[in-house]
């Protein structure tokens, strides 16, 4: 039997668990493997009854959750009762959001899920809470580190249909990304990003187009010298290996549609820079992927939209894709 996905609760007072009921809803008719939530079942229970929707539960373990998926959505008991409301998180509820996490990595160490699915976290109420982590991204590499060892670099990537978008510096402030913008970092992350797309995606031959940090790729140094002294030097280093690295660019000019066609995946030095666009233009499809990790991480392209959480208008779209693509690519 096919080893089904592990799907993290994220904020229980957010849009999470309204998106796995109707992910798990659509199941048969958006093709969807088999997944099991780690959450509080008595707040899921709460959540359908509330929203009305009917969809059979049942807790039971990561090890029978794939038998279980047939006739009801397998909820694995993350140990921590949710207190939140819809749209009211509560502090108390990280450690039930941490341990979620760390569980579904578990149970892709013990061979018990075959990838991760996250649903969305609000960081606040972990930071709150202590956590310590800028986000999703960098807790999966620590918690890589923990169960695999060494110093694997946790890598952040949009995917949509349209377009595939990495930022180089993710969860920082924008004044501190000029500084963390260094040589090696660009060729760790164009590295990274040129393997998986080759071992995760198939993608034989993968075009990395890299934009520019400052206007216009800094217009020869007159608006700016990261250009000339850190990202093309790291560009030329990528090509000499063998990666179809190109750029720098300018960010304003490489996404309309015949720019896309000509590259793989858009590295840009700051988030907004690579999110932006493929917010516009495949907000409710897009994906976030974490290259790096020895297992697949997904998540849908967006938060925990507390202030809909409890209306039943959540749109489940990004989340299925997300299941969708956490499949294909733990195949």
């Amino acid at each position: 039997m096919t080893l089904p996905l592990a799907l993290t609760q994220g904020d229980p007072s957010g849009i999470g668990p309204e998106l796995t009921l109707k992910a798990y809803a659509a199941r048969q008719s958006a093709g969807l493997p088999p997944f099991f939530l780690i959450a509080d079942p008595t707040h899921l229970a709460r959540v359908a009854a509330a929203l009305s929707l009917d969809v059979p539960l049942e807790e039971t373990s990561a090890s029978q959750a794939a038998a279980v998926f047939s006739r009801a959505l397998p909820v694995v008991a993350v140990g921590v009762a949710a207190q939140g409301g819809f749209g009211k998180p509560e502090t108390s509820d990280a450690a039930s959001t941490i341990r979620s996490i760390e569980r579904a990595v578990e149970t892709v160490v013990t061979g018990e899920a075959r990838a991760v699915v996250t649903n969305p976290i609000a960081k606040s109420v972990l930071y709150a809470a202590g956590f310590s982590h800028p986000g999703h991204t960098e807790f999966l590499g620590e918690l890589t580190r923990r169960h695999y060892g060494g110093g694997q670099h946790a890598v952040m990537m949009l995917w949509s249909e349209e377009l595939a978008v990495v930022p180089i510096t993710i969860h920082i402030a924008l004044n501190e990304a000029p500084r963390r913008l260094t040589r090696e970092l660009i060729l760790e992350t164009g590295r990274i990003v040129a393997h998986d797309l080759r071992t995760r995606f198939g993608v034989t031959h993968p075009r990395l187009a890299f934009s520019g940090l400052n206007p216009h790729a800094g217009e020869n140094g007159a608006l700016g010298r990261e250009e000339i002294e850190t990202i093309a030097p790291a560009i030329e280093e990528l090509r000499a290996q063998g990666i179809d690295a190109r750029g720098p660019f300018p960010a304003d000019t490489m996404f309309h549609a015949a720019a896309r066609k000509t590259y793989d995946v858009a590295l840009c030095p700051t988030h907004d820079q690579a999110l932006i666009p493929i917010k516009t233009l495949a907000f409710d499809r897009g994906v976030n992927v974490t290259l790096g990790l020895p297992f697949v991480r997904t998540s849908p392209d967006h938060g925990t939209a507390f202030d809909i959480a409890g209306r039943g208008v959540a749109d489940p779209t990004s989340l299925i894709e997300a299941i969708k693509l956490a499949g294909r690519m733990a195949a």
